[in-house]
Order: structure tokens, then sequence, then C-alpha cells
């Protein structure tokens, strides 16, 4: 009784589990308008139905083990001869075969008594043989009529025998296809979860630098804002990404730029080491928009130097965890002190190509490279390297020259959870490191 239980509950969670879930998982497109997404899974239903799944695979496995054990245990008693199923047919098949014996006895008596019908001599013996042959006729008859039914019996037994066993085989059969309906349904279910856990571009998520001078003085302080805008049809909670970086400079030395940042509860420092996330935006509605003061005070003893603010906003919506606005890069010059560069523009994004933005393969299994091939480069704006990581004070970190160029890779979270930490974080050319940082960003919601 307990082992049909267990595989009443390992099928029922097997097929209830919601398998269009896992089915419909794969529409999430990144700019699928809620329209199309409403009546989608989100990923805590995917979730859901994947650990559902597991515990449905397990329940079924149980089952079937258990399953296997019975059948053998069943298989090995019906073969005992004490079992009564197997007694019954031992005793049928004595029977038959008495009665078989039984019948040739008296097919014999009759061929016997037609002989002396035939040798009789005189009319008193040859009535004598024929009544003989009457009564041996008759028990023939009465053997034959036992044989049959003895047959029947045996018969009887041996399929009742039979149908034991298929029984059991029957039963441990259905055990094994409910695990293999679980098996399914559990890959299923993980193949769904992990396709949504895939970062996915969003390129209405925007995040642009306003008021941020293509030329800056060294001695002075200077505000812009990084404005970030949800240009999306989905409400998405938000993280935007800044950096601000001097060429040439290494880690652990004192850098020539001090930035804060500001979301109008006090003012806090960029650690200028590494792209970060700042201003948390827990709900941001579909075509809201976000100003994130920030103020950039260069040293007053800053030679001439270049340097670069990256921007970007990550995401998390209902249906994705990881959802990765574009890149923004912004090149600047630091002037001497006292220097007058007469009216100064804003710096531009830099020039754009099909290659830029390009995230480096992650690691792990269940994951994949963001906006491209494994492994395929990040373009910016310059190519000639300058160098440091934020532990070491070595690696690739930022370009400095007119053209091409590329961002070296570096690993990111573990299989399966795009939302988790990197625990370090080597800086790898600016937007390298962005990456990284970005799927530290989950860790800290």
């Amino acid at each position: 009784m307990r082992l049909r239980r267990s595989l009443a509950v390992a099928v029922a969670v097997a097929v209830t589990t919601p398998v269009a879930l896992f089915t419909a998982a794969p529409a999430l497109a990144a700019g699928a308008p809620a329209a199309q997404t409403q009546n989608q899974p989100t990923y805590a239903e995917l979730k859901k139905a994947a650990a559902d799944a597991q515990k449905a695979y397990e329940k079924a496995l149980a089952a079937k083990e258990q399953g296997q054990e019975k059948v053998k245990a069943t298989l090995e008693a019906l073969d005992s001869d004490t079992h009564p199923l197997k007694a019954a047919t031992i005793t049928a098949d004595k029977a038959a075969e008495e009665a078989a014996a039984a019948e040739t006895a008296a097919e014999k008596a009759v061929r016997d008594a037609e002989a002396a019908v035939e040798a009789a001599q005189g009319e008193t013996e040859k009535a004598e043989a024929e009544k003989a042959l009457e009564t041996a006729e008759a028990d023939l008859a009465k053997a034959v009529e036992a044989k049959e039914k003895a047959d029947a019996a045996a018969e009887a037994a041996r399929t009742a025998l039979d149908d034991a066993r298929v029984a059991a085989v029957r039963e441990y059969s259905l055990l094994k296809k409910a695990l293999d309906d679980a098996l399914a349904a559990k890959e299923a279910a993980e193949e769904a979860l992990g396709t949504a856990e895939e970062c996915v571009r969003e390129t209405g998520l925007t995040s642009l630098a306003v008021g941020l001078p293509a030329e800056v003085v060294a001695g002075t302080t200077v505000d812009f804002t990084l404005r970030v805008t949800n240009g999306t049809e989905r409400t998405l909670t938000v993280d935007p990404l800044a950096f601000v970086h001097v060429d040439g400079e290494r880690g652990g030395e004192k850098s020539r730029l001090a930035v804060e940042w500001s979301n109008g509860s006090g003012w806090h420092a960029l650690n200028g080491d590494e792209p970060e996330h700042i201003a948390h935006i827990d709900t941001m509605a579909p075509g809201q928009r976000s100003d994130v003061k920030l103020r950039m005070t260069v040293a007053p003893d800053a030679a001439s130097a270049d340097a670069f603010a990256l921007f970007a906003a990550d995401a998390s919506s209902a249906y994705r965890p990881c959802v990765l606005g574009p890149m923004k890069r912004y090149d600047f010059e630091l002037l001497p002190a006292g220097s007058d560069p007469g009216p100064v523009d804003d710096a531009d994004p830099g020039q754009t190509g099909k290659d830029d933005d390009q995230r480096p393969a992650t690691a792990g299994p269940g994951t994949t490279p963001q906006g491209g091939a494994a492994g395929q480069p990040v373009t910016t704006a310059r190519t000639t390297p300058t160098t440091r990581t934020a532990a070491t004070g070595t690696g690739t970190y930022g370009t400095t020259a007119a053209t091409g160029g590329t961002l070296a890779q570096t690993g990111t979270s573990p299989a399966l959870v795009p939302l988790g930490a990197a625990s370090a974080v080597a800086v790898a050319l600016g937007a390298g490191a962005v990456l990284a940082a970005r799927r530290r960003m989950t860790a800290d919601r």
C-alpha cells in the first residue's frame, strides 16, 4: 500500500507540474511588450516549477527503487514452492499428469476389451466380452472428461501464477514510466529556468551623462547628471552603473579624480577602482526617468591626462533576473591648473560600432556570452592600453589612442545564478569589468 501511495504521489506531481511554464519561458525576449508577457510565467514561477519538478523526480526515483525491490521480492516469492499460487500450480500439474495416466490406462483397457471381443468363442463368451468392452469404454469416457478438467485446472493455475508475475512487472513498468516522465519534466523545467536566467540586452534602458564637460581643469569641481530612462514596456528594478577613471592610474595610488553621487540623501564616493552600482531604484515604470547627481573634483596638482567615464543601467524584471542596458562611454581631458579652455562642450558618447558593449563569456555552465559569441571582445573608442587591476595594479584597464581596441575577458557568477556575486573582480578594460560588477549587484538586492 505504501508503494502504491508513493507511485500515486510521484505520478500526480509529475503530471501536474506546470509544463506549460517550461515551454513558454523561451518566448520571454528582452524587448517583449507587456501585452506579450502578461500571460508568460514569471521568473519566480519558473523557479517554483523547477523546484516542484525536482521534487517530483526524486519521489518518482524513490518509488521506482522501492518498486524494483518489490518486484524482485515478488518474483522470488512466486517461484517458491510454498507460495499459494505456485503450490496450486504444482498440485494442478500433478493432478493433470495423473489424469493423463488414467486416460492412457483406460484407452489400453478399451483396446484389450476390443481384442477380447474379436477372440471370443461362442455366444456366452462373446456376450461377456462385449459387456466388458462397454464398461471399458465408459471408464475411458470418464477418464477423458477427468483429464480435460485436470488440464483446465492446471492451465488456470499456471495462468494465475503468470498473471501475478505480469502484474508485478507491470507495476514496476508504471513506476519506471513515471520516472521517465518526471525526468523529462525536470529537464524541461531546468531548461526553461536556465533560459530565463540568461542575461538579456534591453536597448530601451538608457543611461546618459548630462553636463559632463569634455575638458576639466585641475583644482575645479564640476557637477553633472546621470539620467537613466526606462524606455521599455515593462516595469524594472534598476541599478545604474558608473565608473570614472584616469588613464594611466594604477591600483593603490591616489586618484586625481574624486567622484561622488547623490540620490537626495547625502553624497557617496565612488571607489574609483572598478565599476559600481549606485542609486538603486526599486521600481521604474515604463517611460519613467531618474536623475542621479554626480560631482567630480580634480586634484589641484593633476597634470594633463585623458580620462573616461562609463555609464549603463542593469536591471531585473518579473520575467528576467538579468537585464543589461547599453553601455555609454564618455572620453574627456584633464587640464593643468590655471588652464583657460574657454567655452567647453559636453563630452559625447564615443563612436559605437557593431562590437561595442560586448561582454566576455561568463564562467560556469548554464550561462551564455552576453551580446555575442563566447569571448568576443568589446570594441572601445581608443587603442593604446593602460594597465591596472583593482587588487594588484596589473592587467588591462583603459584605452588611449583613436581607433579600435578590445576589452579583456573576466569571469562572472556561478551557473544558473546570474543574480549572484562574483567574489573577486579582476577589472579588465573598463567595460569588461562592468559585467563583473553588474553581476555583483544582485547579491545586494
